[in-house]
């Protein structure tokens, strides 16, 4: 009798496993059927650069410029959870160079790109693009503005 009890156990567990595995297996499918991986569409500047936690949003902005530009995105500051109130301690910032591509070129295609919310410039050629609300900015230190982004104004 316990040989049986044994055996009738053992297909229990199996079989409870088994349905665990497939369940976890279909809510991992059902989970990811609509979204898709933008991360092909950029690189990162050094491997400590935090770009996992993006939304889909941010994603479709750097494909946009990559697509635009025809060159990928090299993201050089993505999430900063201590940064204050900065887009960036949200995840939803990039800071960007395309190399080979001029900085007046990167700001055209980020102000093109549906969904776009900030876009900021700085001196050292360092292109601001963030999911938050529609602003622009010229940043180039204390005092030192530099140019404006009116010529970049988003096609309506």
């Amino acid at each position: 009798m316990r040989i049986i009890f044994r055996v009738a156990l053992a297909c229990l567990m199996t079989a409870s496993i088994a349905f665990q595995t497939n369940a976890a297996e279909a809510q991992k499918r059902r989970g990811t059927s609509f979204k898709h991986d933008y991360s092909a569409f950029y690189t990162v500047q050094r491997i400590s650069v935090r770009t996992s936690c993006f939304p889909e949003k941010l994603g479709a902005i750097l494909a946009h410029i990559a697509k635009e530009t025809g060159r990928k995105p090299m993201v050089t500051s993505g999430h900063r959870p201590h940064s204050g109130g900065s887009q960036h301690s949200h995840c939803y910032a990039a800071d960007i160079r395309v190399p080979g591509v001029s900085e007046k070129a990167v700001l055209a295609a980020a102000a093109s790109a549906p969904g776009i919310g900030g876009i900021g410039r700085y001196c050292n050629g360092i292109v601001h693009v963030d999911v938050g609300p529609k602003r622009e900015w010229n940043y180039c230190g204390k005092g030192k503005a530099k140019g404006s982004l009116a010529s970049f104004k988003r096609h309506s």
